[in-house]
C-alpha cells in the first residue's frame, strides 16, 4: 500500500511542476486557479511521501522514497513539457528520461 501511496505523491508532483509553469504563462484569474493547483498539489505530494514513509507495517526507507518520488516527478514534468508546453523531445532526453524510469523500477525492485 506504501508503494500506491508514493506513487500517488509522485504524480502529485508532476502536478504541481504542472501548475507552476501554467501560472506562469497566464494572468488574473486563472492565473489564481493554477497557483491554487500549485499550492494544493504540493501539500498533498509532501503528504503522501510522509505518509509512504511512516505508516504501515512495513514503511518504505527515506533514501528510497524520496529518489522515487523526485523520479516520478522529474519524469512526469518531462512528459508534461513535452506534451503541454511544447518543449522538444529529442534523442538524448527521451534516453535519459528512459534511465531515469529504469533506475526508479530498479530501486523498487531492491528495497525490501
Amino acid at each position: 500500500m506504501n508503494w500506491i501511496i508514493l506513487i500517488i505523491g509522485g504524480l502529485f508532483e508532476t502536478a504541481f511542476a504542472t501548475c507552476l509553469g501554467k501560472a506562469q504563462e497566464t494572468t488574473g484569474k486563472e492565473s489564481y486557479f493554477w497557483w491554487g493547483g500549485f499550492v494544493i498539489s504540493l501539500f498533498l505530494s509532501m503528504f503522501l511521501l510522509y505518509k509512504a514513509i511512516s505508516v504501515g507495517t512495513n514503511p518504505i526507507p527515506i533514501g528510497t522514497a524520496y529518489a522515487v518520488w523526485t523520479g516520478i516527478g522529474a519524469v512526469g514534468a518531462v512528459l508534461m513539457g513535452i506534451f503541454v508546453f511544447n518543449e522538444p523531445a529529442t534523442f538524448w532526453r527521451m534516453f535519459f528520461v528512459m534511465a531515469l524510469i529504469a533506475s526508479v523500477v530498479g530501486l523498487k525492485l531492491v528495497s525490501s
